[in-house]
């Protein structure tokens, strides 16, 4: 019962912008939101379209957990109560777990580039037994 608790607490102790923890939390989130400007310029450069259409949803998803990570460290800060839960912090995490798991599954059964045929000569085609239509 103790973490139910500790989870579900709407107001948990004080902290301050000094606070380790905290500056860790919004540098991470500013990351994110400097990550979704730069997958959004490598997209646009990107010149294989099946990598632009992968990676469609990226820089919007990086800047949606950048946006909502700073929301959640300020508002612990500020001590807002219900939005400063840890509880919501541990929604973020599996959330951004999820969205980056399934992406990078995305990313390995959809991604293949095409490899350009090569015609062999072969003058003994011609001659090779051939499938009967």
């Amino acid at each position: 019962m103790p973490l139910v608790s500790y989870l579900f607490w709407p107001n948990p102790e004080a902290t301050t912008y000094d606070n380790p923890k905290v500056m860790v939390l919004l540098g991470i989130c500013a990351v994110l939101v400097l990550l979704s400007i730069a997958l959004r310029r490598w997209r646009q450069r990107s010149d294989n379209p099946i990598t632009r259409r992968l990676s469609r949803n990226w820089a919007s998803a990086a800047m949606w957990f950048g946006v909502v990570g700073l929301i959640l460290a300020i508002a612990r800060v500020e001590q807002i109560s219900y939005i400063s839960m840890r509880f919501w912090w541990a929604v973020w995490l599996l959330v951004l777990i999820l969205v980056s798991v399934a992406q990078g599954k995305r990313w390995r059964s959809l991604h293949y580039q095409v490899l350009p045929k090569e015609k062999v000569n072969d003058p003994r085609e011609k001659y090779l037994p051939k499938r009967k239509k």
